[in-house]
């Protein structure tokens, strides 16, 4: 499994249907295609969510971006990451 951050923007739409419904029904699609979330938490400044979860390809992560957007309206973009001692360990052969 590999970790990915998910960075949610709302939309004016995607506000309007803000509600804790909406993250059940997001935490069950991110399950639906094999994701095990970590943590959501809620932003101030450039982007309003992230979402940190694990996932077994980068196919899932981004199937799971797309149909998030799809769903809730908030458009998401998706980014890889490892941890700093595993960047330490990739860079030494560098």
């Amino acid at each position: 499994m590999a970790t990915f951050f998910l960075f949610g923007k709302y939309s004016v739409e995607a506000l309007k249907e803000l509600s804790s419904d909406r993250t059940k029904k997001a935490e069950a699609l991110i399950e639906k295609f094999g994701g095990k979330v970590h943590s959501m938490y809620a932003l101030f400044g450039e982007k309003d969510l992230v979402f940190i979860i694990d996932f077994a390809t980068p196919h899932d992560a981004l199937k799971t971006s797309i149909a998030l957007t799809k769903m809730t309206g908030i458009s998401f973009s998706t980014s890889p990451a490892v941890t700093v001692a595993e960047f330490d360990k990739l860079m030494r052969d560098i």
